[in-house]
């Protein structure tokens, strides 16, 4: 007995220490806190990626942050370009040495730190110039300046401060101020207003020739455009930020090129054309030190032209005229050596293609064909007359990188991993910088030659992947929704953890679905992705589809939407919706719909006309009227408001409030300068005025990426308890 007893004891024993063993086994659950707050799930990248003017060598900084120099065919690291212990400020204060740029003949290194934002892209900095030879570390002018930038030959940086355009000269270590009339909401000298930002992707307007001798800048006059005010709240008194931002319909910026010979001291203006009412959206020195490319495009952008100007005289002439039924994107321009032409791409042939002419704007060929869309142009090649890009050539949603010869032939696809490629090149296109990824699997970075093969892998993100393992994941797959209409929709679908398709589940669906974008892609999605698999694990189906007006499906797809955005989107959305509710494991009755931006203008439109298939909506930073957003993008899809009043309100979410039945949560920052809290206001004022019902959540002084580590997990959190609460 006593034996038996003992033995029975120690069994018991065991099986009690073996517990927390088997329990430790098991997969974790993600919360918020893991995404938002604890950087549980983190990735990294590749620091400081460099590819040196010889193309045998590129530099990466460690970790932390010493600049050391690779070779590229045999991965060796050859020697230690900066030390960080070197880059001292006057103080003895290491400075941060994360954004550097090269001057062209690699002597100098130009650093900017104690960055201040503006905008989305625009910022003030401190720079410093850092002598690879003198080893020595210099800060040319005590104050931030935006876009400093060096000149070709090394020898002087130029900047802007104070919305007038300067050059440092670091032989002579003097100052030198260009233009004088730069006045806060006036007048920009070398940088951009803050339309022009924000949809032309350009906020650095000043471009040094070849010869360092002159620079080419833009000159902005934004006297007669109206200012916006936001509030900013923390002090007894709130104050006011006042821009100007040109609302649709309303009057733009006044726009001069000028160029400055530094040796003369004289100012050229360029010959733009009579009419003032067009845009710019670049100018390009062409491999001719005289000789400036100008961009103009007409207010409603459908007619571009290319203009070549004399950077001496200003004279100009227009070599190359586009027009579209629709509108036309922006792409840049590149010239080959030797006066030999121009490489643009363009949709007109229906798909986005790769075209050569001549300096004469002859058609010479059309380099890329098929039935697919070009993404990206990374360049090319001369000596080899190789371009390399990348398309969708498998499907809208994998991106993968090509190489073609200049008569269009010998097309090879370079990279192979299943998914979304992005590339960076070397100086002379000899090797790549892969970046790959798909839905399910954080960033793969390696380096590729020119042929495509892989020789070295420099980041596998395998802690993230293997801290991914531990987790409860349902991994995303692809299919095709077709609606009632006929038409093929893409999509993504994350089920529940442990799905079990005899249950019926709830669906939250994300939208973007704006011009020319994608939801609905083979790519890492970050921390949203996250977000979607904590749902999952709490019983959600989450879908995304991609809408007519989406990208990468030809022009017609992405264009039809033209002239009445969030028509044909928002039927899209709800026939989507109604196909997904006949799936036997879908509570029909449970569809709900989220999105930001253009997304929460969406999501707004489909709980109001979809009023009958979406029980719940979040909108975040929606437009809810697109007389309140900018003209440069409104009008390229809507003309005016004054020329198209009436599809500018039939499909704006205000104008139909009345039809919203469902648990609808509206959501901004009221430091938003990009889709103004204006849209949220007066979202709310016609709810109110109807009698409608709505949840409502505000972030004081933030913008319209309402950031912040607790912010972002203060949203989160909110979002998260609207739907277990709602859906």
């Amino acid at each position: 007995m006593k034996n038996v007893l003992f033995t029975s004891i120690r069994i018991c024993l065991i099986t009690v220490l073996f517990i927390p063993i088997k329990i430790s086994a098991q997969k974790q659950n993600i919360s918020l806190e893991d995404i938002w707050l604890k950087n549980t799930f983190a990735t990294k990248g590749v620091s400081g990626f460099t590819s040196l003017k010889d193309g045998k060598y590129y530099c990466e900084l460690d970790s932390v942050q010493n600049l050391i120099r690779y070779e590229f065919s045999t991965g060796n690291a050859m020697d230690t370009l900066v030390k960080q212990i070197e880059l001292k400020n006057n103080q003895g204060k290491e400075i941060d040495f994360s954004n550097f740029a090269f001057s062209d003949d690699e002597n100098k290194i130009l650093i900017t730190t104690e960055h201040e934002q503006i905008y989305r892209h625009s910022s003030r900095s401190l720079f410093f110039v850092f002598d690879l030879k003198k080893r020595k570390l210099f800060q040319p002018i005590n104050e931030k300046v935006r876009y400093p930038n060096f000149s070709p030959d090394g020898t002087k940086v130029a900047y802007i401060k104070e919305n007038d355009l300067f050059y440092y000269d670091l032989f002579l270590q003097k100052e030198e101020r260009i233009t004088k009339d730069g006045k806060t909401n006036s007048i920009i000298n070398g940088a951009t207003d803050w339309v022009y930002e924000e949809e032309f992707a350009i906020y650095k307007a000043f471009f040094w020739s070849l010869g360092s001798d002159k620079i080419a800048f833009y000159r902005f006059d934004e006297s007669n455009v109206k200012e916006f005010e936001m509030t900013m709240y923390g002090k007894l008194y709130p104050e006011q930020s006042k821009f100007k931002y040109p609302k649709a319909g309303e009057d733009n910026s006044v726009l001069n090129i000028f160029v400055y010979d530094l040796r003369s001291q004289l100012l050229a203006g360029m010959d733009i054309g009579k009419v003032s009412d067009i845009y710019i959206p670049r100018i390009k020195w062409t491999n001719d030190n005289n000789t400036l490319c100008i961009t103009r495009l007409n207010r409603i952008q459908n007619k571009l032209e290319l203009l070549l100007a004399d950077a001496n005289t200003g004279i100009s002439k227009i070599i190359y005229t586009e027009e579209n039924t629709y509108y036309i994107d922006i792409n840049d321009v590149t010239f080959l050596q030797k006066n030999k032409g121009f490489l643009i791409q363009s949709e007109r042939d229906g798909r986005n293609q790769i075209y050569q002419y001549n300096m004469n704007g002859k058609l010479i060929n059309q380099i890329t064909k098929g039935n697919f869309d070009v993404a990206d142009f990374y360049g090319i090649d001369e000596k080899s007359k190789t371009i390399f890009f990348s398309s969708f050539e498998t499907n809208p949603y994998e991106r993968y990188v090509y190489s073609i010869g200049m008569k269009g032939t010998n097309k090879k696809k370079l990279t192979v991993k299943r998914g979304w490629n992005s590339a960076t090149f070397n100086s002379d296109f000899t090797y790549f910088l892969n970046v790959n990824s798909n839905i399910n699997t954080p960033s793969y970075y390696s380096l590729y030659d020119k042929l495509g093969k892989e020789i070295r892998v420099l980041e596998t993100n395998q802690k993230a992947i293997e801290k991914l393992q531990k987790f409860t994941i349902s991994n995303a797959e692809f299919n095709t929704i077709k609606t009632s209409e006929g038409l093929s929709l893409f999509s993504w679908i994350i089920k529940p953890i442990n799905f079990d398709s005899t249950k019926k589940y709830p669906v939250l669906m994300y939208v973007y679905g704006g011009p020319g974008s994608q939801t609905v892609i083979d790519r890492w999605g970050g921390s949203n992705y996250l977000w979607y698999q904590m749902l999952a694990q709490k019983g959600y189906i989450i879908i995304s589809v991609d809408n007519r007006g989406t990208g990468f499906r030809g022009e017609e797809f992405k264009k039809c939407t033209y002239l009445q955005l969030g028509k044909y989107e928002t039927e899209d959305q709800i026939a989507a919706a109604k196909e997904i509710a006949k799936l036997p494991y879908v509570d029909a009755n449970r569809i709900g719909i989220w999105g930001w931006s253009y997304g929460g203008y969406m999501s707004s439109l489909c709980i109001s006309k979809g009023a009958d298939v979406f029980k719940t909506a979040i909108a975040v930073a929606p437009v809810t009227n697109w007389r309140f957003y900018d003209n440069i993008y409104t009008e390229r899809y809507m003309r005016t408001p004054q020329e198209n009043g009436k599809n500018y309100d039939m499909n704006s979410p205000i104008n139909h409030v009345e039809k919203i039945k469902g648990n609808y949560l509206i959501i901004h920052g009221t430091a938003d300068d990009n889709v103004h809290f204006q849209n949220t206001v007066e979202m709310i004022d016609a709810m109110s005025n109807k009698g409608i019902k709505y949840d409502s959540e505000f972030y004081p002084n933030k913008n319209h990426g309402i950031g912040g580590r607790k912010t972002r997990l203060h949203l989160y959190e909110r979002m998260t308890n609207f739907l277990l609460e709602n859906l």
